[in-house]
């Protein structure tokens, strides 16, 4: 796989050094002793599994959503044993997009896939995904009013200059950035790297066609099915590190869509008050503790809109490590409105995780648009810095210390 190769690669490469270094005597910060010295040491690292990085701000390693300005919005990439919740626009137009994008770089990465959905076969979700752009012909696919799109340098006298200073929104891809690729909406991914992949698909149709019995439970059959299908991948494939034989380790991506759906027979879409309203929030209670402790990172798309219950909406963001909000101007005032005819839609960055802490980060990002080009998907400020506004910064801030009005997180019991 591509993950072999290139652990396999950087491990000469890093010998290589080393050895050239001891030869020249320049070996002051070299590290001595057995843990160099070992022909694996490279591939048992993190940071030598293909398609990842570490975070710049915390070492936590991260991939790639397949959406690079997504990425720079959550500062540099999707952490591994995380949730990314993506709130489903009102027609569910463009949140099957993002969860495409994830997959779609799963496969290039050679990442492995675990998908489920409730709705469509998951093989027919591969065959849909959007094929990967060559580095090298990106500006052809991108359209001209984005490509050319620079401020005149009196514009430019006029920011402050720690705004300057900010992280630019990508509106294209960089051919020097080999974290994340771009993808051409209006193609397929070819057949051939659907078949060299490795991936797992769970139908829901197929699954609970058999007796099951959840009287010892309060989760539906579908969550436990669901639940059950998971672990055992994680366990039975090494993804959670326990395989001693397993020398090359991988990422596994999950994709969950539609969760909460009355097709999970799920019943807080139909009803404020319903009998299975903590059957969700354990479900994700639980996926998060097996994503913690294993190699493995999930997206998830929720028709939040349809939860009539504000308290079980509450619960599933605090049980989710990022939200990703998408708001659609199909059918609303906003469709009509000057300030964003160029656009599709709006964007909101709800939250943002701080791994190893007790508080949760709310990015200050605001006016976030998307636009859905012929074959690219962009998200770009809705206004510029020239209108007056505070540019916020991309990054996430510190978060309020934990008070009566700032409590922390709900913990289920």
């Amino acid at each position: 796989m591509a993950a072999a190769g290139t652990c396999g690669t950087g491990t000469r490469s890093t010998g290589s050094m080393v050895a050239a270094a001891s030869t020249n005597n320049v070996t002051s910060f070299q590290r001595r002793g057995p843990r160099a010295s070992g022909a694996d040491s490279g591939c048992s690292r993190l940071v030598s599994i293909a398609g990842t990085r570490p975070s710049v701000r915390n070492g936590q390693l991260l991939v790639s959503t397949g959406l690079p300005a997504l990425d720079q919005l959550l500062g540099g990439g999707l952490a591994v044993g995380t949730v990314l919740l993506i709130e489903e626009d009102k027609y569910n137009i463009y949140s099957p997009l993002l969860f495409k994008y994830f997959l779609a770089e799963g496969i290039v990465s050679g990442h492995a896939l675990l998908v489920a959905s409730a709705k469509e076969d998951p093989a027919d979700i591969l065959q849909k995904l959007p094929a990967p752009l060559i580095d090298d012909s990106y500006k052809k696919e991108c359209d001209e009013d984005v490509c050319s799109h620079k401020m005149e340098p009196d514009i430019k006298m006029k920011i402050a200059w720690r705004y300057q200073l900010l992280p630019k929104m990508e509106a294209g891809p960089v051919s020097s950035s080999r974290f994340g690729h771009y993808y051409d909406i209006s193609k397929r991914i070819p057949q051939e790297l659907i078949e060299t992949s490795k991936w797992h698909g769970f139908f829901l149709p197929e699954k609970i066609s058999s007796a099951f019995n959840v009287e010892s439970c309060s989760l539906t059959p579908g969550y436990m099915k669901l639940l059950q299908f998971i672990q055992n991948i994680i366990y039975k494939e090494g993804f959670d590190g326990s395989n001693p034989q397993k020398k090359q380790k991988n990422i596994l991506r999950i994709g969950i869509q539609n969760l909460g759906s009355p097709l999970w027979g799920d019943d807080i879409c139909c009803t404020e008050n319903c009998d299975t309203s903590h059957s969700l929030t354990k479900f994700l209670y639980i996926l998060r503790g097996l994503l913690r402790t294993s190699l493995s990172a999930c997206i998830i798309t929720m028709p939040t809109h349809l939860i009539q219950n504000k308290a079980v909406i509450a619960r599933v963001t605090n049980l989710s490590d990022t939200v990703v909000g998408l708001e659609s101007f199909i059918g609303s005032e906003k469709e009509t409105n000057p300030l964003y005819k160029d656009y599709h839609g709006l964007i909101h960055i709800r939250q943002i995780p701080r791994l190893n802490n007790l508080i949760y980060d709310i990015s200050d990002v605001k006016d976030l648009a998307f636009k859905l080009k012929k074959k690219l998907f962009t998200i770009e400020p809705a206004e510029g810095p020239c209108s007056g506004r505070q540019v916020p910064s991309l990054l996430p801030q510190p978060g309020p210390t934990p008070t009566a009005s700032h409590p922390l997180p709900w913990i289920p019991h």
